[in-house]
């Protein structure tokens, strides 16, 4: 299983430099990926354009770029020109989002999102691989090409969670980025999902990037109340809330991964044999000393690329 980074609301460098060096550092110290969410703060793929020049070897991927905000060929021209300036280490997460999102902060109408991410997929994987689309479909339609220098195509993962977004992860794109997902969901039903939908279509075994808190501690006790407080907001929206109660939980902080050492290197290995091929590490603070807290963590998912 590779072991990446994952920078969101919790974790990011203050200014714009702070954040492109946190693909360096992370590339410095032996990860095999970094990934940013896409919120509303920093934008993810300007980000890696940034950072692709400083690096050489580390994967770049968002976690995810939700589709309502732009048009799969906006998005496409911008994901194949920072694949350019990363040297062809970008992977394309995309995701529907949410609903409260979509309709109260964008105030876009919510599309069924199965048909939603089918279309915009298919118009998206087209201009990647090929440089051109012709399509039409309930909600999109377009004729486009698009001609960037020094394109190469990219892999594309898509935020899948339900039945119907995991068959289309599987037939058209090359994985699925989850979050809030335990090692039983991932096990009994995300994996023998999108693996099924990829062998029925003949394409590759998918990857499954498993993005989840962690955080290395003596007191998981006291780590537990800590995620409870900071991703509590996770717990209230329906597609997360279907993966928690799926993995007989309560709330978020019950899937983070926390303990000592050997307790978190138990709990990856769990995931990686659940069938994860990427974990991506959300650490977050505990013990009161942020920075000394996020060492010890980040110290030991170091130690452990390659080794799971």
């Amino acid at each position: 299983m590779r072991i990446g980074l994952f920078i969101g609301s919790l974790g990011a460098a203050d200014s714009l430099e702070g954040q492109a060096q946190q693909v360096v550092d992370a590339e410095r110290d032996g990860f095999d990926s970094l990934w940013s969410a896409q919120i509303l703060g920093v934008d993810a793929l300007t980000l890696f354009a940034l950072a692709g020049p400083r690096t050489s070897r580390i994967e770049m991927g968002t976690g995810v770029v939700p589709t309502y905000s732009r048009h799969p060929i906006a998005l496409a021209q911008q994901a194949l020109t920072t694949n350019a300036t990363a040297s062809g280490r970008l992977t394309l997460g995309v995701g529907v989002s949410h609903r409260p999102v979509v309709e109260q902060r964008f105030r876009m109408r919510f599309d069924p999102p199965a048909r939603h991410m089918e279309e915009y997929l298919t118009i998206l994987r087209s201009l990647v691989h090929e440089g051109a689309v012709d399509f039409q479909g309930e909600l999109f339609g377009t004729n486009a090409e698009i001609r960037v220098p020094s394109a190469r195509p990219l892999p594309i993962l898509i935020a899948a969670l339900g039945p119907r977004m995991l068959r289309i992860a599987g037939e058209l794109s090359e994985g699925t980025v989850t979050w809030m997902v335990g090692p039983r969901t991932l096990r009994d039903h995300i994996v023998p999902g999108i693996t099924s939908a990829a062998e029925s279509a003949g394409r590759p075994r998918p990857r499954v990037c498993v993005a989840l808190p962690v955080a290395v501690t003596d007191d998981a006790s006291a780590a537990r109340r800590a995620a409870a407080g900071l991703f509590q907001r996770y717990g209230s929206l329906p597609s997360y809330r279907r993966m928690l109660d799926r993995e007989g939980v309560d709330g978020p902080s019950e899937v983070a991964v926390v303990g000592s050492e050997e307790e978190v290197e138990g709990q990856l290995r769990g995931l990686a044999e659940a069938g994860a091929t990427d974990f991506l590490a959300g650490i977050f603070p505990v013990d009161g000393d942020e920075e000394t807290s996020a060492a010890r963590t980040r110290s030991l998912l170091a130690s452990l690329v390659g080794k799971i």
